[in-house]
């Protein structure tokens, strides 16, 4: 059994580092890794400086002319601080944290900082647990902000009601940065005490709170803020980005899988409001991972866009470290954490090298890593998360008339399509579902959904914003009782009667949901409506 060490004997073993990186810093003993040669970007002065770069415990012990028991010649090439994904969901990148590591690590990320929303919207506050335990010890950085919505709206029916009380133990946790993404504006705007108290209850540990309210302007912005929500993510045009920054609010320029705001955002990339901006993806799929990329793909495409360099990697590190108060992190300078993306030039953006911590992680290979150990009872919890009885054709026949979503290309908004009493394969319309999966509830909504262009057989899907239910979309009611997931399915196709073999989604299966009342055409207050439908909108989905 582990002994516990005492108050004083952390003391003096973080005194013995500290006094090593002064001797290093010093000139005084060779450091244990020097990058030599190095063209290395200065945020404080907005420059490219040339020089060694020391390091020494994992941190950096200064930068200038060093010797090392290990020496690096990166020649002359450009070393940037790691980057930071100031707001994402990593059951996004439906593998394992583990994964998500291991894909992220090649393209320079070395902090990001999550919210549980989705797996705490199935498991509740011991899907919290699971990703604390899933992150712990990774060479990835995973900070957390508690998720603030579950459910999102009162309307949703998710596996947890968790309110300030369920939530307010894990601020002490070392890695909990504050209260995430508030998207129930509309509850902050008119009083509810229920949503302040969430807001009321994070300041109260000095902790930060995110925002989430799109199109949202004049006084109720104003309101809005004025609660204490700090960011927000949700910006798709300049101006609506100008009047939240105006009014104090941080601003993440989101690039993603489901939504791209870089291009619209990009002319905030300027010195003037750097030191308010930061790069978010929010949702990122493992195809866009692989295929494109993360952080480094939006300090490239930031860069294709006008952007100066060095803007745009303070954006992709510095403002969200400033931000959540993780302060030595973001710069390369003497105290800060040694971890550096080594890149051969601002025009082909290759990423050579990674370090953390002073470690070499990536080189061209990735280098390996332990895997965290999670309590069994929390691993067998998510992966139990289906409770649904069977279905007959019968629990999704309704001839009385229903609404019609409306798909928009390219958008995760709908629009109102008006209303069907049945399925039209010719003018694509399709029957659609949502099958309670949480409680057994044998609640089903039913409607029609025009543009998702299926013309056999049915999609299902448990990858479903916000409390991940099951959604059914398809070309007949027959079809569709066939394609309930099993239990450790999170999507399926289905067609002439052929079942292919079971998915391999994440524990508790996070995703996307859509639910319409009749009238509706717009993104609901609260909720993420119609971000990624079953399948089909995003490849390997």
């Amino acid at each position: 059994m582990a002994v516990k060490e005492s108050y004083a004997g952390k003391i003096n073993r973080k005194l013995n580092k500290k006094l090593h990186v002064i001797d290093v810093a010093a000139g005084r003993v060779p450091a244990d890794l020097v990058l030599k040669n190095a063209a290395y970007v200065n945020v404080f002065s907005n420059e490219l400086c040339r020089g060694d770069i020391a390091v020494a415990e994992g941190l950096i012990a200064g930068m200038g002319e060093y010797h090392g028991k290990v020496e690096a010649d990166v020649g002359g090439k450009i070393v940037l601080p790691g980057f930071i994904d100031a707001h994402i969901h990593l059951e996004s990148s439906l593998v394992s944290p583990k994964e998500f590591a291991k894909a992220v690590l090649p393209h320079g990320t070395t902090t990001v900082i999550t919210d549980p929303h989705e797996i705490a919207n199935v498991m509740g506050t011991d899907g919290i647990e699971y990703m604390l335990q899933a992150t712990e010890d990774l060479p990835v950085d995973v900070r957390f902000m508690l998720p603030s919505c579950v459910p999102a709206t009162p309307l949703d029916e998710s596996g947890a009601n968790l309110d300030y009380r369920a939530i307010d133990s894990f601020y002490d946790h070392p890695r909990v940065q504050g209260l995430a993404e508030m998207m129930n504006f509309v509850g902050i705007i008119n009083g509810d005490s229920q949503v302040v108290e969430k807001i009321v209850a994070s300041q109260a540990h000095h902790k930060k709170i995110d925002g989430h309210a799109p199109g949202l302007t004049g006084n109720d912005l104003n309101a809005y803020i004025a609660a204490g929500v700090y960011s927000d993510h949700e910006c798709s045009n300049v101006e609506e980005a100008m009047a939240k920054l105006e009014r104090g609010q941080f601003i993440m320029i989101r690039e993603g899988t489901a939504a791209r705001n870089l291009e619209a955002l990009a002319p905030l990339l300027c010195e003037k409001y750097i030191e308010r901006c930061m790069f978010c993806t929010d949702d990122k799929h493992p195809n866009d991972l692989l295929e494109k990329g993360h952080i480094d793909y939006i300090v490239k495409k930031a860069i294709s866009l006008g952007a100066d360099p060095i803007m745009a990697v303070k954006a992709a590190g510095y403002t969200a470290a400033r931000y959540f108060l993780l302060n030595n992190r973001g710069a390369i300078a003497p105290g800060y954490l040694a971890d550096f993306v080594v890149i051969d030039n601002w025009e082909n953006f290759d990423i050579e090298m990674v370090y953390k911590k002073g470690k070499l992680m990536y080189d061209g290979v990735l280098r390996e890593f332990d895997t965290p150990e999670i309590d069994p009872y929390l691993v067998k919890r998510a992966h139990d998360t289906f409770h649904v009885a069977p279905l007959s054709a019968a629990d999704f026949t309704d001839k009385r008339p229903h609404a019609v979503i409306g798909m928009v290309p390219g958008e995760i908004v709908s629009e109102d399509a008006g209303y069907a009493d049945h399925i039209d394969l010719e003018q694509d319309i399709l029957k659609i579902a949502v099958i309670e999966r949480h409680k057994n509830t044998h609640h089903i909504g039913l409607g029609y959904i025009k543009g998702y262009g299926l013309k056999h057989g049915t999609v299902a899907t448990s990858i479903s914003h916000d409390s991940h239910n099951i959604i059914v979309v398809g070309t007949s009611e027959e079809d569709a009782m066939k394609r309930q997931p099993d239990c450790g399915e999170s999507r399926r196709h289905h067609r002439n009667g052929r079942r292919p073999d079971p998915g391999r989604g994440g524990p508790a299966h996070r995703g996307h949901h859509v639910r319409r009342q009749p009238g509706d055409g717009e993104q609901r207050p609260g909720g993420r409506q119609g971000r990624g439908l079953p399948a089909g909108r995003v490849p390997g989905h």
